[in-house]
C-alpha cells in the first residue's frame, strides 16, 4: 500500500513541475542549436578524443565504462583521462599528483589516479582549456578520454558513447526536473555507440532486440549490452578479505551513490546480513557523518565487524576510519565484446 502511496505521489509531482520541464527543455534545445548550427563553437583536436556520457543524471555506469577504456587502450596509447572534477573544493586545470586528495580533485577523478599510475589525469571545468593544457605537457597523451562530457558541446569528440541503464532506459524518461533527463531524447543522435548498462548478465537476445527497437538507433550508431562484475576480494589499506567470509561478520555497508540497489542484491544473493547506511550521491561526509558511522559501527558487538564500502566512497573516507574496506566492480561487455573492442582500438590506431 506504502508503496501505490509513493507511487501516486511521484505521478502527481511530474505533472505539477511540467511547466518547468519545458521551460527547462526548451532552453537546452536553444542551446544545443547554437552548436548544431555554429552560433555557439565547438572545438575539434588533432587526436583521438572519446567522451562518454549519458542523458540523464544520476549513475549510469560512466565510472567503470571509463575504466574499461583504460584498461583497453593504456597498454596501446599514452593516455589521460579529463574530468570536470564533480564536487571538489578547487578550480581551474590540475593535473592529478601526489598530495592531492578526492577533495581536490573530486571522486572519481582521484580513483583513477589511485588505479591507474601509468595514465594521466587532469581535472578541468573548462573542457577545451582542460584538452589544451594536456596537449602543451612535455609528453602529452594520445588519446583523451572526456568523463561525463556528453553535454559539453564546446568539445567535438571523435568518437561518443552514451551510456542508458537497463532499469531506466532515456526513452523511459522525462526532462529535468519532472524526470531526469538533461536534455531531450533526441540527444543521442550525437553518440556513436550507446550502452545499455547494469544489463542482466544472461539477457536473451529477444531482450536485445526489443531494446534496440524501443531505442530507435541511427544506421550509424551501435548498441551494446554491459553487465557489472563484482570483485569478489575486499581491499582496506594493505590488507583484503574475501567476500564469502563476510558472512561470519557484522557488516555496517556505507554508500554515497546514486544507485546502491544492484550492491544489496549482491550481497543478499551471498548471504550476507549488513546495516545500511545512505547517502546522497558524491556525498561529501562532513565530521558528523563520520561520526555517526563510528557510532553505529561501535554498537556491533562481534570482534568479527568491518565498514564496506563503494571504491568510490573509500577515496573520500578510509582515511577517517579503522576497519574500512571496498568493493570495486567492472564494466562487462556482454554483446560483441570483440566487436567493441575492435571498433575502440581503430579509432585510436
Amino acid at each position: 500500500m506504502q508503496f501505490f502511496c509513493i507511487f501516486a505521489s511521484m505521478k502527481a509531482l511530474r505533472k505539477l513541475l511540467f511547466p518547468f520541464t519545458i521551460l527547462y527543455g526548451f532552453i537546452t534545445w536553444i542551446r544545443n542549436k547554437c552548436y548544431d548550427y555554429g552560433v555557439l563553437k565547438s572545438y575539434s583536436f588533432n587526436i583521438p578524443v572519446i567522451c562518454v556520457g549519458n542523458l540523464s543524471v544520476g549513475g549510469t555506469g560512466k565510472t567503470p565504462q571509463t575504466e574499461y577504456l583504460i584498461r583497453l587502450l593504456s597498454s596501446h596509447k599514452k593516455m589521460a583521462v579529463l574530468s570536470r572534477g564533480y564536487q571538489r573544493k578547487t578550480t581551474g586545470f590540475l593535473l592529478a599528483k601526489e598530495g592531492l586528495t578526492a577533495i581536490d580533485l573530486g571522486d572519481e577523478p582521484f580513483q583513477y589516479f589511485q588505479k591507474f599510475p601509468e595514465i594521466v589525469v587532469a581535472v578541468d571545468e573548462r573542457r577545451v582549456n582542460g584538452i589544451q593544457q594536456l596537449l602543451k605537457l612535455p609528453n602529452p597523451p594520445e588519446v583523451i578520454l572526456l568523463d561525463d562530457a556528453f553535454q559539453h558541446r564546446s568539445v567535438k569528440p571523435g568518437l561518443s558513447i552514451l551510456l542508458t541503464p537497463f532499469d531506466d532506459l532515456f526513452v523511459d524518461d522525462y526532462m529535468l526536473p519532472a524526470g531526469n533527463l538533461r536534455e531531450y531524447q533526441s540527444g543521442y543522435k550525437r553518440a556513436d555507440i550507446v550502452i545499455v548498462t547494469r544489463s542482466p548478465e544472461e539477457i536473451s537476445a529477444a531482450i536485445q532486440s526489443k531494446i534496440k527497437s524501443r531505442l530507435k538507433l541511427e544506421q550509424y550508431q551501435q548498441l551494446y549490452f554491459s553487465s557489472i562484475s563484482y570483485n569478489e576480494t575486499l581491499k582496506g589499506g594493505k590488507s583484503s578479505l574475501s567476500i564469502n567470509d563476510l558472512t561470519n561478520y557484522e557488516v555496517l555497508l556505507i554508500t554515497g551513490i546514486a544507485n546502491p540497489q544492484q550492491l544489496l542484491a549482491f550481497l543478499q544473493k551471498k548471504e550476507i546480513k549488513f546495516e545500511h547506511i545512505q547517502f546522497a550521491d558524491h556525498h561529501l561526509f562532513s565530521e558528523q557523518d563520520i561520526d555517526k558511522i563510528k557510532q553505529d559501527f561501535h554498537q556491533f558487538s562481534s570482534e568479527k565487524k568491518i565498514i564496506l564500502t563503494t571504491e568510490k566512497d573509500y577515496v573520500r573516507i578510509f582515511a577517517r576510519l579503522e576497519n574500512c574496506y571496498f568493493i570495486s566492480i567492472e564494466t562487462i561487455i556482454i554483446n560483441n565484446e570483440a566487436d567493441f573492442s575492435k571498433k575502440i582500438l581503430n579509432y585510436v590506431g
